[in-house]
């Protein structure tokens, strides 16, 4: 299970993150990076679309062999890619098809853990599940990233140093699969479904299902709107660090970027996550939702402040620049709880909890994907220290979200009868696995 969920790690932080760090490195626009990579997140949205026809043929453990050697060839033409004259429009393509392979990973994935471990096996084991997918994202932004820089100080071109780098990416996505095709169990069907015409019934009644619930519209709303600051942040802020200081960026080096902004700050959103569950188990959701937003969006603060003081002449110093990054990603860890848990106590219960789940990490993510894509060209628009504060300004929707957001009762989940001082799942634990822990 740990290797896993690794595996699944591995992908979505080389797309999302080290892809930008990449880019960046090479000398892009922030408005062409986000812009790009942004609109490639679409793939994790769109995963409930074809979810249920791969139960239909061959085994879960077939697609996931199969995908982590496509995404081990894929990573690997990146890295053959770069010396080409038209290298972005290659690789911005290859990333594509590589966050299909890895959201179809996810699904198969996913659906092994459910089926091949009893409740009891899933309860124990959701830990260190999100643990490994974490590990993944370490090994991407911090592990890569840090050979990269490592080989650009001993006088490697920056492409050949992200070749190198890359390719070890590569391997070890083929390494992990060879590991499966070993160790893996093949997981059993998880739908009754025999033909495409009964998927899609099915599908079909899982919709309808899904938007009759009780306030759905304002749940959504809560969905949309609580995390209306963060698409802004979470391509940019990298950049923002990777930036010359002439541009008003941090001037980090690859090194740097990859100690800070891989490990220090991952840790800190593992620590996070985890006292952030069990400070709701404590005071119930609906009691803690609002404060929850305010450590979401409150750190924010932090980036205005390294936005304002830094300047060309006057460099600020890693400790201060990692302590910062560590109290915004902790906070956002921290707050983030409140998100998940109230997608899966009020709004997924129900005949099709695990799939409604999935609804509403797919719709999650998916408004994430605007911001995302305009946080790079308002960036280059609007300069650093403006944008920051206008990231501020974006959290008040989050925060009226959070104050206004629904908790229908609901006689058919015995856990949130109560609302307000309903317990969360134990501490470590975490939503019915239908989607990947969100990064």
């Amino acid at each position: 299970m740990p290797t896993a969920y690794l595996a699944e790690g591995i992908p979505f932080a080389m797309v999302i993150w080290v892809a930008g760090t990449l880019f960046k490195d090479l000398g892009h626009a922030d408005g062409d990076i986000t812009v790009a990579l942004a609109s490639i997140g679409l793939a994790w949205s769109l995963k409930p679309f074809w979810a249920a026809f791969l139960d239909m043929f061959r085994t879960k453990r077939f697609f996931v062999l199969t995908m982590e050697l496509a995404m081990a060839v894929l990573l690997g033409l990146v890295a053959l890619a770069l010396p080409l004259p038209n290298y972005f429009q290659a690789i911005i393509a290859i990333l594509w098809v590589l966050a299909f392979a890895s959201a179809t990973q996810d699904i198969c994935v996913d659906g092994i853990y459910i089926t091949s471990l009893d409740e009891e096996k899933q309860a124990a084991w959701i830990g260190v599940q999100g643990m490994a997918w974490n590990v993944g994202r370490i090994f991407a932004t911090a592990g890569v990233v840090w050979v990269a820089g490592t080989l650009k100080e001993s006088n490697y071109t920056p492409k050949a140093a992200w070749g190198v780098a890359i390719g070890l990416s590569a391997a070890t996505m083929a390494a992990l699969a060879l590991y499966h095709w070993v160790m893996l169990p093949p997981g059993s069907k998880t739908s009754t479904a025999e033909t495409t015409d009964e998927v899609v019934e099915t599908f079909v009644d899982t919709v309808k299902d899904f938007f009759s619930k009780e306030k759905i519209w304002g749940m959504l709303a809560f969905v949309f709107l609580f995390r209306s600051a963060e698409g802004l942040l979470l391509v940019e802020a990298p950049l923002f660090l990777q930036a010359p200081l002439a541009d008003g960026g941090l001037g980090m080096t690859l090194v740097q970027k990859g100690v800070i902004d891989g490990t220090i700050s991952t840790a800190a959103s593992i620590v996070g996550g985890l006292l952030g569950g069990v400070f709701v188990s404590r005071h119930g959701l609906k009691k803690s939702l609002f404060f929850l937003a305010l450590c979401l969006n409150v750190p924010n603060l932090c980036y205005v402040y390294l936005s304002w003081a830094v300047t060309p002449d006057a460099p600020l110093s890693m400790t201060t620049i990692g302590m910062l990054v560590t109290i915004e990603k902790f906070g956002y860890s921290f707050g983030f709880v409140g998100n998940m848990l109230y997608m899966m106590q009020q709004i997924s219960p129900g005949r099709y909890h695990m799939t409604h789940y999935a609804f509403c990490t797919a719709l999650m993510n998916l408004v994430l994907i605007p911001t995302q894509m305009a946080s790079g060209p308002l960036a280059d628009w609007m300069g650093y220290r403006a944008y920051f504060i206008f990231v501020i300004v974006a959290t008040i929707p989050s925060l009226v979200a959070a104050k206004l957001a629904p908790f229908p009762r609901r006689p058919d989940a015995t856990h949130e009868l109560a609302g307000d001082d309903a317990p969360a799942p134990p501490p470590g634990a975490g939503p019915p696995k239908t989607a990947k822990p969100d990064p």
